[in-house]
């Protein structure tokens, strides 16, 4: 892509954005790096990337990208055999678990997602385990290497504190002796060269026999190590020495790990780069509240209330823009200052930050195009070191254009044929767009001419447009109207300002008729779009008022349809009850008669066995009014994010978390997430509403209130029972299936009095202790019946 076309569209600002939300020096060196790309099959892809990795922002809120090092320089001198320093070996240890931690992270929620590109980067990272684990093994956090490196380091540095410590305690001998002390400058032990010393005032320096090693300034004192040490602090240098050199051992040995891991960790990196890149483009979608456009390769382009990006969001005019459809060129006219460049530039940007696999801030629905190559002729590019005019620096450009682009190309013209003479200028942009249109490619122009606006009506593949103007305020409200040509709007200005009637309509006789016919004709389109604009607002009013009368009347519907259920199957359980008490006195009674019969009262057994028959018949008759009872909820053809459903085969209730595809979503049950099919499930939200006219009476949830879980740490037993009783009733009338109880570890007392309580409760179903991340045995999970 040329570099003037970079600048001119502001491409290089939305690249300089997207720079500043990669993490990692290698995400934003690829951030700086991208171009359009010219393939369909390349831009689908890219636009794939950046919408799974939205995706992933939309679950997660971030990604753990903390950690990365920029490694590249470390891993290529290792590779060259290269001794690696202790703090760039803590660099690549912190890279490779930084990796490690991402990679589980992501592969984690592929499990879930349709999330195949980013597990095929996710998946190129090796973990390398072993080789972090043996550099913090060697190395502290501050880069130093500690005993725990080698068995050779640890008894040398041993040795070398003990060592220290002798001659610490033969120099602490020297400075508390009293004979000594008037000899010191200072009691104290301190080091030069690596050598413990004490100062020695001048006088007194033979002394101490030994070596002096420094004097101060004033040559008062001097640093003396004492004859008596001169042998301890050479053995104390030697075993320094050693130290060194097994340090370096313990590097190079380092070093040679890392160069065994070289092509792996050029991998990871390699992944990490595209990683960081990929939710770079993320996080600038969702600072612009981009969307994913629809992609095509045969020129046709749809936006739709699309934003220049750099435009504030509070101030920017969104703009609709169809091209390659019925037209191929769009000719926008009008005055100065009413936002043609910008409409001009917010397509061409848009459509480089499409091509580029970018979100572009519009509507859903968006459609764009893949061109092969987007050229722009925009601004003042007048050269004062070529001694050009404007006219014929754009003239330049142009011609430059026109020898470059082909039928797939983008071309934007502003003002187009301006700087010359009003005439010929008209004539030469006529031209011009005429050759454009012949070679097939796309064209947005601007232009002052009101010759073109005519011309747009003579060509079907090109369409008038325009920026709407406020004559009223006289301001323009920079709206894009296509199929509009733009006025004039002088004479309106002036009449608005106080000219006189008298002048104006002088200077209007001064108009040929057909240019006053023109203006006529473009005053009626534009009342007829206000009017028509005003009618489509009116009727979408009245659809979405329309909408949300069916939606209510659905939910107040399945709302009744729940009351119903719930009063039968109260009385089914009612009926129920009776039937087994009477079931059981009948038995009773038959025994009972059996026995009277055994001991010689005559009762016929038939009589028996009928009384038996009529009984069972009555416990059939309600199982087939249960068969015939209405569906417990309304099941809905359109299922959305968000909805609340019962899941039919479990039994519980659960929130739409995404729409895995046509037929299977993932609902969040209580703290699981499963995928669902579509007739597993009936919408629960219709049932939350109040009906309009119930015959029935109901009891009202508290499901926006009622905790899942009930804390009971620090209570007795006897106030944790009173506590647990209010809160499963509160559970039941919720409508919950599983709650959580927490009651701490403590002794066990106030566990074993809940669980206790729980066995009797008439409600529980059954109950456990938590699992892992359920609380463990602080906490018992009860279902509820």
């Amino acid at each position: 892509m040329e570099q003037r076309v970079v600048k001119t569209l502001e491409y290089d600002k939305i690249i300089a954005l997207l720079v500043d939300k990669a993490s990692c020096s290698y995400g934003k060196e690829k951030a700086a790096k991208l171009t359009p790309f010219v393939r369909l099959d390349e831009v689908k892809i890219a636009q794939q990337q950046t919408e799974e990795a939205a995706t992933v922002l939309r679950l997660k809120g971030s990604v753990p990208l903390g950690g990365i090092r920029d490694i590249r320089a470390s891993v290529q001198r290792a590779r060259l055999n290269a001794m690696l320093a202790p703090m760039e070996l803590l660099d690549i240890a912190s890279t490779v678990m930084a990796g490690r931690r991402l990679k589980t992270f992501l592969l984690d929620l592929c499990e879930d997602h349709d999330l195949s590109l980013i597990k095929q980067q996710a998946e190129r990272i090796e973990g390398l385990r072993e080789l972090e684990m043996e550099i913090r093994r060697c190395l502290d956090e501050n880069g130093e290497v500690m005993d725990s490196a080698s068995m050779e380091l640890r008894q040398v540095r041993q040795e070398i504190r003990q060592v220290e410590s002798r001659i610490r305690e033969k120099l602490d001998q020297i400075t508390r002796s009293s004979s000594y002390q008037k000899m010191l400058m200072e009691s104290i032990v301190t080091i030069r060269g690596d050598r413990f010393v004490i100062p020695v005032k001048q006088e007194y320096r033979h002394v101490f026999g030994g070596i002096v090693h420094d004097q101060s300034a004033s040559g008062a004192t001097l640093f003396i190590e004492p004859e008596v040490i001169v042998s301890m602090n050479n053995k104390l240098r030697e075993l320094r020495l050693r130290e060194e050199r097994e340090i370096e051992r313990i590097l190079y040995v380092l070093t040679e790990q890392v160069a065994f891991a070289v092509e792996a960790l050029v991998e990871n990196i390699d992944a990490l780069a595209e990683l960081d890149f990929m939710f770079a483009k993320a996080q600038l979608a969702w600072s612009m509240k981009a969307v994913c456009p629809k992609l095509n390769d045969r020129g046709y382009l749809q936006l739709k209330k699309a934003r220049h990006p750099l435009i504030p969001r509070e101030v920017v005019v969104p703009v609709d823009v169809e091209l390659g459809g019925e037209y191929q060129a769009i000719v926008v006219t009008g005055p100065n200052t009413g936002g043609k460049t910008v409409s001009l530039k917010t397509i061409g940007l848009l459509s480089l930050m499409a091509m580029s696999g970018l979100h572009i801030p519009a509507e859903e629905e968006s459609e764009m195009t893949v061109f092969s190559s987007v050229f722009a002729d925009i601004g003042d590019e007048q050269s004062i070191e070529q001694s050009l005019s404007t006219f014929s620096s754009h003239m330049t450009n142009i011609i430059s254009i026109l020898e470059k682009m082909d039928e797939k190309s983008l071309v934007l013209f502003d003002e187009l044929g301006a700087g010359t003479d009003p005439t010929e200028g008209a004539a030469l942009a006529m031209a011009i767009i005429d050759h454009v249109i012949d070679s097939g490619a796309r064209l947005v122009a601007t232009t002052h001419y009101s010759e073109l606006k005519a011309y747009a009506y003579e060509r079907p593949e090109v369409i008038n447009a325009s920026v709407e103007f406020d004559v009223q305020t006289l301001r323009p409200t920079y709206r894009l109207l296509v199929g509009v040509p733009g006025r004039s709007n002088a004479f309106a200005i002036a009449r608005r300002l106080g000219l006189p009637e008298a002048i104006i309509e002088v200077a209007r006789g001064s108009i040929s008729e057909e240019d006053n016919q023109v203006e006529s004709m473009i005053a009626s389109l534009e009342r007829n779009r206000k009017s028509a604009e005003a009618d489509r607002q009116a009727a979408a009013a009245a659809r979405k008022e329309a909408e949300e009368l069916r939606r209510q009347l659905e939910e107040e519907r399945a709302r009744f349809a729940e009351e119903k259920n719930k009063l039968l199957e109260r009385a089914e359980a009612e009926a129920r009850i009776a039937v087994q008490l009477a079931k059981e006195e009948a038995e009773t009674i038959i025994r009972e008669l059996r026995e009277m019969r055994d001991e010689g009262v005559e009762i016929k057994e038939h009589r028996l066995i009928e009384a038996k028959k009529r009984l069972g018949n009555a416990v059939l008759e309600l199982e087939k009014e249960k068969v015939k009872k209405p569906a417990k909820a309304v099941r809905a053809t359109q299922i959305k994010v968000g909805d609340e459903v019962m899941v039919t085969s479990f039994g519980q209730k659960g929130t739409v978390l995404e729409k895995v595809n046509n037929d299977e979503f993932l609902v969040q049950i209580g703290i699981m997430k499963m995928k669902v099919r579509r007739e597993d499930m009936n919408v629960q939200n219709a049932m939350a509403q109040k009906p309009q006219a119930a015959p029935y009476t109901s009891v009202k949830r508290r499901t926006a209130s009622i905790k899942m879980d009930l804390d009971l740490r620090g209570y007795n037993v006897e106030d944790a029972i009173r506590e647990i009783d209010q809160f499963l009733d509160d559970a039941l009338l919720a409508g919950l299936h599983s709650v959580s109880i927490i009651h701490g570890h403590g002794t066990g007392v106030l566990r074993k009095g809940v669980h206790e309580y729980l066995r009797r409760h008439r409600n529980v179903k059954s109950f456990r202790l938590g699992g892992q991340g359920e609380g463990g045995v602080g906490a018992t999970i009860v279902e509820l019946k």
